[in-house]
């Protein structure tokens, strides 16, 4: 298989028993992708559940608790790969009390597949988890109506299903949104087409995993590389070299390219690109590389390189749309730790615009933030950050904040 395949992130979300954990492994089993002894075990552990048919969900609900409770606490990661394509799959929770892992699985996710329950609908935590999708910018967007076995395969509740969903999906800005009906414990339309819904003309879920577009979902046009490390190799080979180390989180650069370094604004041009492959004469976004600068300048971790024609902001406060991940709730008078990119910064919340009610989505005054909650904030930080709007770059428009005294996360936030 070419080094140079494709990976695509996804996470399954949905309310509680709509069977995302069993539709991950239904596609993980179809597309041979699980081994002898893994099978072996969850056989076993199905016989001695009384079941007539293997459980695939027990193939992603890995901790004991959920296999006690059958429900999925912790977000569960599977990796497969076909020949066109490699995955990463996140199962996230579907209970209201896990929002928070939701999240954070949902954060690096190139796409999210939405499971709803034929018989049940379009539910309150279905339009919570597509919230969640729409703020922290998944690009694109499967409804899967599962269990359609339930419903004798109805085309007309297919059909009022999709209508409901992407009326509610329209009012959050989501134009990207496929709707796909399936049976993830029989295995119609995920990888292959089945024998039961010959009146749907689209595609199988695994066929649009393997195909849809994600070329465009990174920044393309804005050159952004956080310096993760300052490589002075100890040789004597490599004497005089002097290089900065980190992942490319937009756009590309070449050999030759004038650069600005932020925060301090000196300029400079690139000298050589060297990778695991050796020297380059260009380098392209989520590339990791290491850059030579044909100046001397006093750089260290948590600077930025960009295009000095095209500058982010660097700014010591914005506002931000801020998901708290914490059971201790948010405290105003005190300060915590802002990890930006490569750069850690001490900050505080210097006032709380509002908070969401995810359900309704109306918004709604508050003096602190819960666990779960989500809403803006204003936030000053001690030295300045270097930063786009979430909308612009993902990966320059987030952040989490650090509890120093603990070192938990306690929340994480998307720059407005």
């Amino acid at each position: 298989m070419s080094k140079v395949t494709q990976l695509l992130r996804f996470i399954t979300a949905g309310s509680v028993d709509d069977g995302k954990s069993t539709l991950i492994g239904r596609l993980l089993h179809d597309s041979k992708s699980i081994f002898e002894d893994q099978l072996s075990a969850i056989s076993r552990t199905s016989a001695k559940r009384g079941m007539s048919a293997v459980d695939l969900s027990l193939l992603t609900d890995g901790l004991q608790a959920e296999r006690e409770q059958g429900i999925t606490i912790d977000v569960a990661y599977r990796y497969f790969a076909t020949p066109k394509r490699k995955f990463i799959i996140g199962d996230t929770p579907g209970h209201e009390q896990y929002t928070r892992n939701m999240v954070t699985a949902a954060s690096t996710a190139n796409l999210v597949i939405i499971l709803v329950d034929a018989r049940k609908g379009v539910l309150v935590q279905t339009r919570r988890h597509t919230y969640l999708a729409s703020l922290v910018g998944i690009p694109h967007v499967v409804l899967a109506v599962n269990k359609m076995d339930m419903v004798d395969y109805s085309e007309a509740r297919f059909s009022e299903i999709c209508a409901e969903y992407l009326d509610f999906a329209a009012q959050l800005g989501l134009t990207d949104v496929t709707c796909i009906p399936l049976s993830a414990l029989m295995g119609d339309m995920l990888v292959e087409r089945g024998n039961n819904l010959d009146w749907y003309q689209g595609t199988t879920l695994m066929n649009l995993l393997e195909n849809i577009v994600i070329d465009h979902d990174v920044n393309t046009t804005d050159f952004r590389y956080p310096v993760q490390w300052v490589c002075r190799p100890q040789s004597d080979e490599f004497h005089d070299f002097r290089g900065f180390m980190g992942r490319i989180e937009a756009g590309e650069i070449a050999v030759g390219d004038e650069i600005t370094v932020l925060p301090s604004g000196r300029c400079t041009k690139v000298k050589e690109i060297v990778s695991y492959d050796g020297s380059l004469q260009r380098a392209f976004a989520p590339q990791s590389v290491t850059l030579e600068l044909e100046d001397e300048i006093d750089i260290s971790r948590g600077d930025m390189f960009v295009r000095s024609e095209n500058p982010p902001k660097v700014e010591k406060q914005f506002e931000a749309m801020l998901c708290w991940l914490s059971d201790i709730p948010l405290d105003k008078n005190r300060k915590y730790l802002v990890k930006h990119t490569t750069r850690t910064v001490k900050c505080f919340i210097s006032d709380i615009k509002y908070v969401v009610n995810v359900n309704t989505l109306d918004q709604h005054g508050t003096a602190t933030f819960n666990m779960n909650d989500i809403g803006r904030v204003a936030v000053k930080t001690q030295q300045p950050l270097v930063f786009d709007s979430y909308s612009v770059d993902r990966a320059t428009g987030s952040f989490i904040m650090i509890d120093e005294t603990t070192n938990n996360t306690v929340a994480a936030g998307m720059i407005a």
